[in-house]
């Protein structure tokens, strides 16, 4: 890859995440279970329940509709930057009195959040590199969650009106952002795997995921309609320490080494969220109480959310649209999260009494430890049989140097298509193999055609299952 490409590459990744991050700081702190959103009603003397319900629907829309509405990155880039522009516009509008127009404008901003955070599928997929684009995933995570703890300290703290306007600022500085990113990088892009007809279909083990992140975001939210009400009283230490758990979790899986299993992390996360319930039902409502709770379950959803970002974003290089994976896959977050409030906050609450609405949390926390486990194990068959690109790529690049010179195929080739037998598996284009390379297309192309051919194969697929069976 030339110095040129590389530079522009990372200084659109950078663009791309400052971009994310301040976008969905602002979501997080203000539309998706906001405490802005909770303190701007409250003070209005309205129930907030209606206005989350409608804003989490708007949310849910928006993601599950970006996908189909965006289908390139050219239109990502035009709907980023008008679905920034309208929320905007509609957070401008609750330093208005309340009105019916609180009602309907948080249902467009909360429709066009869902369709900016799809539509950003495109720039992790064309701008991260498979192999780190877990940890850009989680670097903006952390970073977007940094920033909304900053905001909720001033709602809590200060007014929600200086909240306001420090969420005018965010949105303003990620307007900017969005107006440098690039417009198309058909030509451009390095890390895209080729021939997408010739690649399995991920639509099992992607179904598999959605099922698996519905169920268990259903705990998410029943803690935010049982648990978090129960310690209401600790609002300003829930304000500093309500998402540092969750921070905490994703900062260890950004940095933990590849040699270990993740696998178990997540198990154990599945048994964390299982323990918070169950101490939710036998401690009392004392400070020490919510720090136990809300460490073991913030630290939980922590290590759940990685997870499924990190599969989401494998299974990027398997399609041509990763708006619709992203936005697919995290319409079943919010969905998950909308039956976890109904069932917390309408089947079974009691006013002044979480007993009813705690216990039928433990049976799905119970029920999820049971179940998910075998749907992980699915999900893993799945990958395993499939996404071949993802497991090279992850491999250290001494490790993957010692698998191609150790397979028994290597010594029918030549150096040279050892190197483009390298990159091929690391999902590099024929341009980015030929500029990684010094060579012309061509003449990559012809290296490819004389691998085939010593090795009596036909596809990248082939190639990739020979050189990864001794796994």
């Amino acid at each position: 890859m030339n110095i040129s490409n590389l530079k522009r590459s990372k200084n659109q990744k950078k663009l791309s995440s400052i971009c994310f991050v301040l976008f969905s700081a602002w979501m997080l702190s203000f539309t998706f279970e906001g405490p802005l959103l909770y303190s701007l009603v409250e003070n209005a003397n309205i129930d907030p329940s209606k206005y989350i319900f409608i804003a989490i629907i708007g949310h849910f829309l928006g993601l599950f509709s970006g996908g189909f509405i965006v289908k390139k990155q050219v239109t990502a880039k035009m709907t980023m930057i008008v679905s920034i522009l309208i929320c905007l516009a509609g957070t401008l509008m609750f330093f208005l009195r309340f009105s019916i127009v609180w009602y309907i404008t948080l249902i467009i901003i909360a429709i066009f959040a869902g369709l900016f955070i799809s539509s950003s599928g495109f720039y992790f997929k064309t701008y991260s590199r498979t192999e780190i684009r877990h940890k850009t995933i989680a670097d903006v995570l952390i970073y977007a969650n940094i920033i909304m703890i900053m905001i909720n300290v001033v709602t809590v703290n200060v007014s929600a009106k200086i909240s306001l306007m420090l969420e005018v600022s965010i949105l303003i500085a990620a307007l900017v952002a969005s107006f440098m990113l690039e417009a198309d990088s058909e030509k451009k892009i390095i890390y895209k795997t080729e021939d997408l007809t010739k690649l399995p279909s991920i639509f099992k083990p992607f179904l598999i995921l959605c099922i698996f992140i519905t169920i268990i975001t259903i705990n998410s939210g029943i803690m935010y309609q049982v648990v978090t009400p129960a310690y209401g009283q600790y609002e300003l230490l829930a304000s500093y320490y309500w998402a540092v758990p969750y921070i905490l979790a994703l900062w260890i899986l950004r940095n933990l080494s590849d040699k270990y299993n993740r696998a178990y992390i997540l198990y154990i996360a599945l048994a964390m969220i299982g323990l918070s319930y169950i101490a939710f039902m036998w401690l009392d409502t004392s400070v020490t109480s919510y720090l136990i709770i809300n460490t073991l379950m913030l630290g939980a959803f922590g290590v759940c959310d990685m997870f499924w970002w990190s599969i989401m974003g494998s299974f990027f290089d398997y399609s041509e649209n990763p708006a619709k994976i992203l936005g697919i896959g995290l319409s079943m977050n919010v969905l998950g999260i909308l039956i976890g409030g109904f069932i917390g906050n309408k089947v079974f609450f009691v006013k002044g009494d979480y007993t009813n609405a705690s216990i039928i949390a433990l049976i799905i926390v119970f029920f999820v430890i049971m179940v998910l486990p075998l749907l992980n194990a699915q999900l893993t068959n799945l990958l395993q049989t499939h996404v071949f690109l993802v497991r090279f790529s992850r491999i250290i690049e001494s490790e993957q140097e010692q698998t191609i010179q150790t397979s028994k195929y290597s010594n029918q080739l030549t150096e040279k298509e050892k190197e483009v037998v390298k990159l091929l598996l690391r999902g590099y284009t024929y341009k980015g193999i030929a500029e990684n390379l010094f060579i012309t297309e061509n003449t990559m192309k012809y290296h490819t055609k004389n691998i085939y051919q010593k090795l009596n194969i036909n596809s990248k697929m082939e190639l990739i299952k020979l050189f990864l069976e001794k796994e």
